[in-house]
């Protein structure tokens, strides 16, 4: 069997997140399995056009501008060779996958961009972007199967016309954590990891430091990652006083990712919505709890509230939770032992399992 992933961006790409790192996931499991797995996504700089890695063959062609028409004629014309099941992953947009092929086509859904249009396109380009996603996809698509990795976004996609039948939860995995040599900070530390952009609203925890460092001035804040908001983040921390506390590190690897993780007292991610959160996962590896936002969505399974973190309500709430737990050692420290425990309850290798028996059915 070969399955054609169709996905806007790769791992290696500056701004790819826990949705590519599921996806690549999802596809090495099926190479160990005997089957074929292609990636096809935008091309960028980090990485040659075409490669094979891990067994799955990544086909990067198009920009993030025109990935969807690319990707949608390179199909229709049989460019990626002959494809048995196509897995359309619909980040707000969907590849129209349905319409350059009879083979069977499986949507992946992280989560649903209700919220995330307006913000992100503000006017006529948001309300036609809404439409697509809630009107438009669940109509073109409604004789495919569905894989959603939580029952937040279950439930969404069910508000939104898809068949409860034809909709199957597949969470993320947590991959063990590679050892590091660092330690947790003697001194405040706290982290957010994600792309730079609107919706991840960054700025929260900047305001968060903010509010940390009145009493405790050594405090910092590691940003992780990179995107097209970074210059308006920089110029949100010199406003509030911290740009000298708040550290971007950009894009880096992974091992650095974990060490920033294993050295930081909390986490923030103060994220609108998140289908699962998958570097929840990431932080609770190395005790380090996580404070989000209980209307994001995958959050309130990613998170247990009062148990392996914090689920708070609003921006202010957010504010008084980490100066609260900063505050509270041994409440920090109890939320963290829970955060190692979730954990471990998710492995790459069950979600991998369970996506193959969708596609073989």
């Amino acid at each position: 069997m070969h399955v054609l992933f169709c996905n806007w961006r790769d791992t290696r790409n500056p701004e790819g997140g826990g949705s590519e790192r599921y996806v690549e996931e999802m596809a090495a499991g099926l190479v160990a399995q005997g089957h074929q797995a292609t990636i096809a996504c935008a091309a960028h700089d980090g990485a040659p056009r075409d490669e094979v890695r891990d067994g799955v063959r990544f086909v990067r062609r198009g920009s993030k501008l025109d990935i969807y028409a690319t990707t949608f004629l390179r199909l229709l014309t049989r460019r990626y060779g002959r494809v048995d099941v196509v897995v359309d992953v619909q980040n707000g947009l969907p590849f129209f996958t349905r319409l350059a092929t009879r083979k069977p086509v499986v949507v992946l859904v992280h989560h649903v961009h209700r919220e995330q249009w307006p913000v992100v396109y503000p006017g006529l380009v948001g309300r036609v972007g809404w439409w697509i996603e809630s009107r438009l996809a669940p109509l073109l698509y409604r004789r495919s199967r569905y894989v959603c990795v939580s029952e937040a976004t279950r439930l969404e996609l069910i508000d939104l016309g898809v068949d409860r039948d034809r909709l199957t939860i597949v969470h993320n995995g947590t991959e063990p954590a590679p050892a590091v040599t660092s330690e947790r900070s003697t001194t405040p530390r706290l982290c957010v990891l994600g792309r730079l952009v609107p919706h991840k609203q960054v700025e929260h925890a900047i305001d968060a430091l903010a509010a940390v460092r009145v009493g405790h001035p050594d405090a910092t804040l590691d940003v992780v990652g990179d995107g097209w908001w970074d210059d308006e983040l920089h110029e949100h921390a010199r406003r509030q006083g911290v740009l000298d506390a708040v550290r971007f590190h950009g894009f880096v690897d992974d091992v650095t990712k974990h060490e920033l993780l294993a050295q930081s007292w909390l986490m923030l991610l103060p994220s609108l919505k998140e289908g699962w959160g998958i570097v929840v996962g990431e932080a609770g590896s190395h005790g380090t709890p996580t404070i989000a936002y209980s209307t994001a969505g995958g959050t309130t399974e990613s998170i247990d509230h009062k148990d392996s973190g914090l689920l708070v309500d609003d921006h202010d709430e957010l504010v008084r939770a980490t100066v609260d737990l900063v505050q509270d050692h041994a409440w920090r420290q109890f939320l963290g032992e829970g955060a190692r425990t979730k954990a471990t309850s998710y492995s790459w290798e069950a979600s991998r399992a369970a996506f193959a028996r969708v596609l073989d059915a």
